[in-house]
């Protein structure tokens, strides 16, 4: 999964409708045994655990329902849904464990000494990132118990509007039901069931974090941001690794930038099937995987082998079990997501749902912590606060790391037309300039290191001449953590609605240290500039 950045008191724009109403002894009487909840939560990811802990401190009987199905490979997690356990965070654990990689090989240009090559030892790597995970899923834990929200390990499904059943691993039933229930439950990662072998030898995000030993020679199929980021570490790490893709990369993300991330990281070692699809998966007797795919250009076949094979082709909402006709809920038919309201209402007006099981949200984390603490402000703390998804800044961690907020230079153009849209680009960060500098090398076809481009609508009446705009490049020196969200930031200033006669981001330039970062100056020549977003990629 690609992240969304975000911070307190002022990262969101929300709105303020009427409040979402309490729905009074809904319930119903108790059956026997029967146990009953002001609020019922089935999800324990980010944004359930977000709902259900803000609810409770309103005073509130809350409850938590959360239960994994192992993969098809048998990977199990604990507590705190896809972010936590098989997502954010070893992602960009295993994501920084590959920059120091490269950190490593560029050291010697600063006075280091360094042995090469440098071996990494993926089993002690897999070790410290799933004790730290363990540790998570133990916090979430204790924090339900601080706040006194009953936490349930069993698997949810609707008996009507107001009562779920829940069944436990060795079979036990209870009956929970609410005046109010969100349902957060997620998605997982497809499985191309057309392909022979896919389910038997395949596997997926669920999984990789939880090799023990490493993944070898690793074919990566499919060209969405967890595609590339996990091809984009594998390499890191010293690992054999070709991406298949289809079409495009990063598909819905700016493609003059989803280009230079792929072209990136083919300059430094992934390689790319482009144009193909998999159509069988066999094991050969060695234990190596024979993989067969079709060349959509020519129409020939050809195989390769491969140690592992790591689908990465789209996730699926987590519905199907929840017996959600029970209880009214309506779904779109075309991809399975809960279908709802600007108050995260279904089309029964008690039920919730929140995250990414819900048609037409993001499907990033952040958004969904939010959503869930505005949505139990809304029922229980009398505030009318909507959550706003428009210009939500995210985040792509393939090695060319790249973030954006607002429209890409495609929508732009699709919504204003290209007469009204301008597109200014700058430059390369002094810390990357200062490696070029000390290890000269003839001119080659790499994309540049960092990069940042302003995409800027607005009217062409004659008008007033504008005053510069500034470009500030990295800020590298800003963020101590591997992995900067600086220009994140800049570009959610950036994607806010330009109404005056120059945008924001000139008014971040004082803030990066004289001689630091290379800055560019350019002039905008709409009159208006009535909106604008921001597109950022560089290696870290």
């Amino acid at each position: 999964m690609a992240a969304a950045l975000w911070r307190r008191g002022g990262r969101f724009r929300w709105r303020a409708p009427a409040a979402a109403g309490r729905v009074r002894g809904a319930a119903g009487p108790a059956a026997a045994g029967q146990r009953n909840y002001d609020l019922l939560v089935i999800g324990g990811g980010s944004g359930g655990l977000a709902c259900a802990k803000e609810a409770a401190q309103w005073g509130r009987k809350v409850a938590v329902v959360d239960y994994v199905e192992p993969s098809p490979r048998g990977t199990r997690w604990g507590l705190g849904g896809t972010c936590v356990n098989v997502g954010c965070i070893p992602k960009k654990l295993m994501h920084q464990a590959a920059l120091l990689g490269g950190q490593i090989r560029d050291a010697h240009h600063y006075g280091w000494e360094v042995t090469h090559p440098v071996p990494h030892n993926w089993r002690k790597m897999a070790e410290v990132v799933q004790n730290h995970v363990k540790s998570l899923n133990w916090g979430h834990r204790v924090q339900l118990q601080d706040r006194k929200v009953e936490y349930f390990n069993i698997k949810a499904s609707f008996v009507n509007k107001h009562t779920v059943c829940g069944v436990t691993k060795g079979g036990k039933e209870t009956l929970l039901s609410a005046d109010h229930i969100v349902i957060a439950t997620g998605g997982r990662p497809k499985y191309p069931l057309h392909v022979e072998g896919a389910l038997e030898y395949g596997i997926t995000s669920d999984d990789i974090f939880w090799l023990k030993e490493s993944p070898g020679k690793t074919l990566v199929v499919g060209a969405s941001y967890v595609a590339l980021e996990c091809a984009g570490f594998l390499s890191g790490l010293g690992l054999d690794t070709t991406v298949m893709m289809r079409s495009i990369p990063l598909r819905g993300f700016d493609q003059q930038m989803a280009s230079l991330v792929a072209e990136h990281m083919e300059s430094h070692g992934t390689q790319f099937l482009r144009g193909c699809t998999p159509l069988q998966v066999r094991r050969l007797p060695d234990g190596c995987l024979q993989v067969t795919w079709e060349d959509r250009v020519s129409g020939r076949e050809d195989m390769g082998t491969f140690d592992t094979v790591l689908w990465a082709i789209g996730r699926v909402p987590e519905t199907r079990s929840l017996n959600l006709e029970k209880a009214g809920v309506k779904t779109n038919p075309d991809n399975e997501k809960i279908v709802v309201d600007a108050q995260e209402a279904t089309s029964v007006p008690h039920i919730y749902a929140i995250g990414d099981v819900a048609e037409g949200r993001p499907e990033l984390t952040p958004t969904a912590i939010m959503a869930g603490k505005l949505l139990a402000q809304r029922l229980f703390g009398q505030s009318s606060d909507l959550m706003e998804y428009d210009n939500v800044p995210t985040t792509v961690f393939t090695p060319l790391e790249y973030g954006c907020v607002g429209l890409s230079e495609e929508e732009a153009v699709a919504r204003h037309g290209q007469e009204h849209i301008e597109v200014w680009e700058a430059f390369t960060p002094l810390l990357l300039a200062v490696l070029q500098l000390l290890n000269p090398v003839e001119p080659s076809p790499q994309p540049p290191p960092a990069f940042l481009s302003a995409v800027i609508w607005g009217q062409t009446q004659p008008g007033p001449t504008l005053e510069p705009l500034c470009l500030p490049a990295s800020p590298l020196w800003h963020d101590p953590s591997p992995t900067s969200s600086w220009p994140v930031v800049l570009g959610h200033d950036l994607a806010s609605p330009c109404r005056t006669q120059q945008p924001r981001l000139s008014q971040r330039g004082p803030v990066l240290p004289p001689g630091t970062h290379q800055r560019k100056e350019v002039s905008i020549d709409k009159a208006i500039p009535q909106g604008c977003s921001s597109k950022w990629a560089e290696v870290l």
